[in-house]
């Protein structure tokens, strides 16, 4: 399954949260706000299909995050899990852990803002657009 949408970057992006991402749908950060990464995102997980978020939410869910800018191109893999109410209003977190709430997108992710393409970050810091792709297999 297949889902994508866009996101601002904004002067505030420092990527350095070790452990995190986010992309939200505020259009404002400060530099406190180190894992998000995108803002004023103009879809949230409430906008998600019922059949895509059963999909995500199903313990053999491997879901793949695909970033992508004007210049650049990163790759986040992580996992569902069956406590995902993915129906928060304005925040989509992937997490290298495997802590559950309602602004979690993926579990068990194999990289978290500090670990994201260099280039990424500088568009994204620069105010470059950046388009989100979601695949759930």
């Amino acid at each position: 399954m297949y889902y994508s949408f866009h996101a601002q970057g904004h002067p505030n992006v420092t990527s350095a949260h070790r452990t995190t991402l986010e992309v939200t749908m505020d259009p404002e950060i400060s530099k406190k706000a180190d894992c998000i990464i995108g803002v004023a995102s103009d879809k949230s997980m409430s906008d998600f299909s019922e059949e895509f978020k059963k999909a995500i939410a199903s313990s053999h869910a491997k879901i793949k995050l695909i970033l992508s800018t004007r210049n650049a191109k990163d790759e986040i893999n992580g996992w569902g899990h069956p406590d995902l109410s993915l129906d928060h209003p304005t925040d989509m977190v992937c997490r290298k852990s495997d802590y559950v709430c309602s602004r979690t997108l993926m579990i068990k992710a194999d990289k978290a803002a500090c670990d994201l393409d260099e280039d990424l970050i500088n568009d994204l810091a620069n105010g470059e657009t950046l388009k989100v792709e979601i695949i759930v297999e």
